[in-house]
């Protein structure tokens, strides 16, 4: 990123835009054929050159997708683990001396060149990555949370601002608003077919999670376990409610200003701080009460997952990551759909959209400045259901806490 070739690839990526957007198929279907894909292929010109960082199971796998499009090109890849970043990065066809290992393989990955970084590792590390890509004059695209706690929220801000100054792009992951019918639903409300919002209930069921004992460093943590660790991860209303956390925010326009919660650690001989269930009051800057329970229990579990009812004073809509769609009575009554399969594809369509923010320069960075209020409403959440206390979103910005992790004796 920061050598003249790279910024010199940039210029160029912007001058050939407007013949190289063609969108990104496989996105809109699973079952484009081949000789489509290499058509595509041989339209799309020039490639986007990308750093991988954090090849896991999410991280390998949309790994994958991004090959699938045809504007891209793995160019470095990127884990803690020497072991991981070379196997992943063989089967990806990364070459070996573009492959980075330690917690400071992504500025070795910045220093290769690439135009972009693809931030799928541990969250509590994704402020700096961002920081320094940024800074770079490189993009981001990154899983979510985006931050796990205040200050790093309020800093992914700041960058989002500092990235659209310097006409770059911020994307970050989240599936549930591209999909068509949770559009329809939100489309719709803004139309007023809630006829007032009075009440909205949520829920996320997520099943077990690894969490194992702590090592003499916190390097074991690194492989899933970091789930386990709310300074790591954000603990589950980051990690994992997030999803309709923000589907929620998004869908209202509002966050949080006050919340009251309980948790509880249930399982046995727990070693990170993680939750494994609690609930939580929110109140909105209009007064309306929203109720959220979360869970992360390998119990057949029946309440709704990742979904949520906003009532209404006249209807009720229905959304969710996973399920049926839809808004019940009312002039804007809507049978709605299924949105199934959102976990590829909204990963797909973001995958083309961060591809046609760069290429076509939309640099005004949406995903990311909405962000803001969905992971503070989750902070907010967590803190309520950790503290076992009614706390206002003041108090939380306020007290500006920062989640602090023991980094020594780990690898550079």
């Amino acid at each position: 990123m920061p050598t003249s070739r790279s910024m010199t690839r940039r210029k160029f990526v912007k001058q050939t835009a407007a013949g190289a957007a063609v969108p990104f198929l496989a996105a809109a279907s699973t079952t484009v054929g081949q000789e489509t894909r290499s058509a595509v292929a041989a339209a799309v010109q020039p490639k986007l050159r990308i750093g991988i960082v954090g090849l896991g199971g999410r991280g390998s796998w949309i790994a994958g997708l991004f090959q699938q499009h045809p504007g891209y090109e793995i160019a470095a890849a990127v884990d803690y683990f020497e072991d991981t970043a070379n196997a992943v990065g063989e089967k990806l066809g990364v070459p070996a001396e573009k492959r980075f290992s330690g917690l400071s393989g992504y500025k070795r990955a910045i220093d290769s060149g690439v135009d972009a970084l693809v931030l799928e590792g541990i969250p509590r590390f994704f402020v700096e990555q961002t920081a320094a890509a940024i800074e770079a004059g490189g993009h981001v695209y990154m899983a979510k949370p985006f931050a796990v706690d205040v200050p790093g929220v309020f800093a992914m801000q700041s960058l989002a601002k500092k990235a659209t100054e310097k006409r770059l792009c911020m994307l970050v992951d989240y599936q549930l608003p591209t999909d068509p019918a949770n559009q329809e639903v939100k489309r719709r409300i803004g139309k007023g077919a809630l006829g007032g919002l009075a009440h909205i209930i949520s829920g996320g069921t997520c099943g077990g999670l690894p969490d194992p004992k702590v090592g003499s460093t916190i390097e074991n943590l690194f492989r899933r376990a970091h789930y386990s660790h709310g300074a790591l991860s954000g603990d589950l209303p980051l990690l994992y409610d997030i999803h309709i956390i923000d589907g929620v925010t998004w869908m209202t326009g509002k966050r949080a200003v006050t919340a009251g919660g309980y948790s509880r650690i249930v399982r046995p001989d727990p070693h990170g701080d993680r939750m494994d269930c609690g609930g939580v009051v929110f109140e909105l800057e209009d007064g309306t009460c929203w109720t959220h329970a979360t869970q992360c229990l390998k119990n057949n579990a029946v309440m709704n997952d990742l979904a949520a009812d906003l009532m209404g004073l006249e209807t009720t809509a229905h959304i969710a990551y996973s399920g049926q769609v839809f808004i019940r009575g009312g002039s804007e009554h809507y049978s709605g759909a299924t949105s199934s399969g959102i976990y590829a594809d909204g990963a797909k369509a973001n995958i083309a959209e961060f591809y046609r923010c760069v290429t076509e320069g939309k640099f005004d960075n949406p995903t990311a400045l909405r962000s803001v209020d969905g992971h503070l409403t989750a902070i907010l959440g967590r803190e309520a259901m950790k503290r076992k206390r009614l706390i206002t979103m003041d108090e939380l910005i306020a007290e500006n806490k920062q989640l602090n992790v023991d980094l020594r004796g780990l690898k550079a």
